[in-house]
């Protein structure tokens, strides 16, 4: 199939995410305060959405409080800068099983199940204009644990996510997931177009070659906005990838903590290195508001006015 550039690029940034960074880099934020800021200064070097995680301010592990969300969400709408809001809502469906030869009973110290409501709970408080979909279960690389997100679940959360009125981001790992995402789609759970991400070279997902990216890529429908990313030292070959095959540009460190060898970045580095790419490919980075036209959102405050 033939390439159309993106002449017109978004850049997401990921600020934080939710692997074992936070003691291999200092610039990994950690607090609310901390995850705000340098979301506000990706916004400044270029990003015109961030996506947010939440960790516990004194451990820098994973959490899924509303209370951090809240305030890493007032804290960015409250700022000089205008951004779109993409919190996750991939927290809650962790299971960690035994050892291979007595898998059950399960790790209850690996393992956080909760309900579809519970899951989007700081969705329905925060109010942002995108949250994630992790359109299917599969393998990290970890041992026993497994990203548990079943059919149920995901019609579930998707048709929350709709009723808020709030963009569901589908995270695909695997081909698979597009085509469950279509059907989400067929079913009227998520509207047409919808909003993808490619999450390339995730243990055990999607290989990050480019035969399987572009496979990826021609599963989604002509009508859809999808972005792309790969991990460590690849995230910048993908964003000018990505671009090529026609879609958008997502960096952060959530998915890489460099620079380059051995230079550890911030957000705000990596947004403005993506920048740079976008533009010296020819293209044009796109700021907020058009992304808001583009992919039909409304900025709302949390008690949802507009």
């Amino acid at each position: 199939m033939p390439l159309t550039m993106n002449r017109n690029v978004f850049v997401t940034c990921a600020v934080t995410g939710s692997g074992s960074t936070q003691d291999k880099s200092p610039h990994v934020p950690r607090s609310p305060e901390e995850i705000a800021k340098s979301a506000i200064d990706a916004a400044k070097a270029g990003a015109a959405i961030v996506h947010c995680h939440v960790r516990d301010p004194e451990t820098g592990t994973p959490s899924r409080l509303p209370a951090l969300y809240r305030e890493v969400t007032d804290r960015i709408r409250d700022a000089e800068v205008d951004v779109v809001l993409n919190l996750t809502a991939g927290m809650g469906g962790d299971i960690t099983f035994g050892a291979p030869d007595a898998p059950l009973p399960i790790n209850d110290a690996g393992t956080d199940m909760i309900g579809a409501a519970e899951r989007v709970q700081h969705i329905a408080e925060c109010l942002p204009e995108i949250c994630t979909l992790d359109c299917g279960t599969m393998n990290f690389a970890e041992a026993d644990y497994v990203m548990t997100n079943t059919p149920g679940m995901l019609r579930a959360m998707g048709q929350m996510m709709t009723d808020l009125g709030v963009k569901a981001e589908i995270e695909a790992f695997d081909t698979g997931h597009l085509w469950f995402a279509k059907q989400l789609v067929k079913e009227g759970i998520l509207k047409d177009p919808a909003l993808v991400q490619l999450c390339m070279g995730v243990p055990w997902g999607a290989p990050n070659d480019l035969n399987t990216f572009m496979a990826m890529v021609n599963a989604v429908p002509d009508n859809w906005t999808w972005s792309a990313f790969s991990l460590g030292r690849d995230q910048m070959p993908y964003a000018a990838a990505s671009i090529l095959a026609g879609g958008n540009v997502r960096v952060g460190l959530e998915d890489n903590i460099y620079l380059s060898k051995g230079v550890l970045a911030t957000n705000a580095q990596l947004v403005e290195k993506a920048v740079t790419v976008i533009e010296n490919m020819g293209a044009h980075v796109l700021g907020p508001e058009v992304v808001r036209e583009q992919l039909g959102l409304v900025k709302r405050a949390p008690n949802g006015g507009a």
